[in-house]
């Protein structure tokens, strides 16, 4: 068997584990198609890089080889500033985008995994290209790169030979994928059993906590989510809306989707799931009556929207009883 050679690029304040997981979960995979009696599958991994030395987050010092050609290459993400932005963590990292254009120019399939997809987007490689990145930084992604088809609720988009994941544990829902494409499902899922991974999920939705999310800020679309926002029950009203705040309604959308990549009613739909998730693990009221408080008056639409996004259904959310509570 031919070995699938993987690269891993490192950079200065790259994170680490995110360095080491995918060739970590392959180096199991093998063992566990030879376990099966499926022959060791082969991966050739290496870490590369374009500089001789490299300090990642923490202040860890990693081996690196230098860029070679290869089948795949992995672009981890980085450690974001203490504000949050991650475009501060581009700046110097031109001779990595070098790599990064030349490998793709070259036939390498290239992933980055949660915001390497900054890298990605910066060397150029997802103009027009669905993608997807952890998130809590998915708006700063649609609003730096508006050319980026953000598909913000995947773990895993890929999209022409170019892959992007969500947030640090959505590199193994790529590595799984790559897995089960390579050696089968059998193997995939013996894998992520040895793991305690779960091969099922589909969504990152869940995980997303609005608290952590940055407040709207003071431009056009976030006066507009604000708006929507505060009745979240209303009916969707697009020309409405866009009288509201002065334009018509392409130029509504066009703004919007500049700012957010995406349309006002994709933003309502996202907040209207949240805030039902919200009641349905803090309340007991009935999932007909959640759906009717954050506008849907179709059960069965609402479940529809809700499992799109969150890819679990209503019911599944409830939080359990604590068997020890005092009654």
């Amino acid at each position: 068997m031919t070995p699938v050679r993987v690269s891993v690029l490192a950079y200065p304040g790259v994170f680490a584990s995110e360095v080491y997981g995918v060739p970590d979960l392959l180096t199991m995979a093998a063992h566990v198609a030879a376990a099966r009696g499926a022959g060791r599958a082969a991966y050739e991994t290496t870490v590369v890089s374009p500089r001789r030395r490299v300090v990642a987050s923490g202040g860890f010092r990693l081996d690196v080889a230098a860029v070679r050609p290869a089948d795949v290459l992995v672009v981890p993400g980085f450690e974001p500033t203490p504000a949050g932005e991650p475009e501060a963590a581009l700046a110097g990292l031109g001779p990595e985008l070098a790599t990064i254009r030349a490998q793709a120019a070259a036939g390498t399939a290239v992933v980055a995994v949660c915001v390497g997809a900054f890298l990605l987007a910066e060397a150029g490689l997802l103009r027009g290209r669905g993608a997807t990145t952890g998130w809590l930084y998915a708006d700063r992604l649609a609003r730096r790169y508006p050319e980026v088809l953000l598909r913000r609720e995947r773990l895993v988009v890929t999209d022409r030979g170019v892959t992007t994941t969500a947030a640090f544990s959505a590199m193994y829902d790529f590595a799984l994928s790559f897995v089960r494409d390579r050696e089968g499902p059998g193997v995939a899922r013996a894998t992520a059993r040895v793991a305690l991974l779960d091969d099922t999920r589909s969504s990152q939705t869940p995980y997303v906590d609005t608290a952590l999310l940055p407040a709207p800020g003071h431009g056009f679309a976030a006066g507009v989510m604000r708006r929507l926002d505060r009745d979240l029950a209303a009916r969707y009203d697009l020309p409405a809306l866009s009288r509201e705040f002065g334009v018509s309604t392409r130029t509504m959308l066009r703004r919007f989707g500049a700012e957010t990549g995406r349309t006002p009613l994709a933003y309502l739909h996202s907040a209207r799931v949240r805030r039902a998730r919200h009641l349905l693990e803090t309340t007991d009221r009935t999932v007909a009556a959640i759906a009717a408080d954050v506008g849907y008056r179709d059960a069965g639409t609402f479940t529809t929207l809700f499992v799109r996004h969150t890819g679990r259904r209503p019911s599944a959310c409830r939080t359990p009883p604590d068997p020890h509570r005092a009654t």
